[in-house]
């Protein structure tokens, strides 16, 4: 596969997407929760304690929430079917002993579905992790086993063939030991460009997620889904209260469209697909400078950042409250070689 042909053929298939979106409702959005290691302290930069997350879990079952497996939710925004309102998605990205042994009894316990991502190279090596054993045990008990790849590469950096090659190792060992292998995707770190965006497609996964925070929609790229990160100070109840109520910005025609930063500071900008009320309120941060200017031109929203974008990763954020007292999010994640 040439880089160049690979890259304008995702450009092409994502102008098609973005041109047929349909207009937003509350029901065909959803919200994905991602959670990394358990009651560990010693990177706690991706640690959840258990009363987090049994506040979290409260606070799902008392509020109105349909908490709902992440392949029956991605099933239904890629078919059209309607969901519940506020309908929300529980993922893990690290087959680790404390969701074993911490997470997992409190989240079956209190009947809620959940998905661990996990690396197949970490799960053959050992050590820290869970074996082919726990994840059988656990799928067996209702938890579904989605994919980081084989060696949680970070797809940007890598190349082509060393792209493609992970797939299918992690693939190829997922169905040795599970006897399937997984059609639901996480990019590792979040790190996503156009052609490892369309090897993910072309594998065959139903859809892919990132680390970019805002509510799943319908109109979106399936294959470059945001999820909100609930790890220490982002996982206090208020913001978790915020998150999970939480309504897509419904973005298209997004420019770029590519994730990794070719111009620095990019040109970033998209389209609503539908007239918001109160969008002069929208607001966008970026985590590298701060609030940035936004730019209205009827239905386009041009952002416009200052400051290059260091390398490594860098969020954007767009929120706008609602009439009703929720937020619209909207968020992209740049990675900068």
């Amino acid at each position: 596969m040439r880089t160049g042909c690979a890259a304008a053929a995702v450009m092409i298939w994502l102008f098609g997407l973005f041109a047929l979106a349909p207009p937003v409702r509350a029901a065909d959005s959803a919200v994905v929760l991602l959670y990394h290691r358990f009651d560990d302290d010693r990177v706690a930069a991706l640690n959840t304690t258990s009363d987090q997350l049994a506040s979290h879990i409260a606070e799902l079952k008392s509020g109105g929430f349909t908490v709902l497996p992440l392949p029956e939710i991605a099933h239904a925004l890629r078919e059209g079917r309607r969901l519940p309102d506020k309908t929300v998605a529980i993922t893990v990205d690290d087959a680790s002993y404390g969701f074993y042994s911490r997470a997992w009894p409190l989240l079956r316990d209190a009947g809620l579905p959940v998905t661990l991502f996990v690396a197949t190279d970490e799960i053959d090596h050992g050590g820290e992790t869970l074996g082919w054993s726990q994840l059988r045990e656990l799928r067996a008990e209702g938890v579904t086993i989605g994919s980081l790849g084989a060696a949680r590469l970070r797809f940007p950096r890598v190349g082509v063939e060393a792209a493609a090659a992970d797939l299918g190792r992690a693939q190829s060992r997922f169905a040795q030991e599970l006897g399937t292998a997984p059609d639901l995707f996480a990019w590792p770190g979040g790190e996503a460009d156009a052609i490892s965006i369309a090897l993910v497609r072309q594998a065959g996964f139903l859809a892919a997620f990132g680390q970019h925070s805002g509510a799943l929609w319908r109109g979106f790229n399936p294959y470059y889904l945001p999820r909100f990160i609930m790890i220490g100070a982002h996982g206090e109840l208020d913001r978790f209260r915020l998150v999970v109520r939480s309504l897509p910005l419904p973005a298209v025609d997004l420019t770029p469209a590519d994730p990794v930063v070719r111009v620095n500071p990019p040109a970033f900008g998209f389209t609503l697909a539908e007239e918001i009320p109160g969008i002069a309120a929208l607001s966008c941060y970026a985590s590298h400078e701060g609030q940035v200017r936004v730019e209205q031109l009827g239905p386009r929203i041009e952002v416009r950042m200052t400051k290059p974008i260091p390398p490594g990763r860098a969020r954007l954020n767009c929120t706008l409250p609602t009439l009703d007292g929720r937020w619209r999010w909207f968020g992209w994640q740049f990675a900068t070689p």
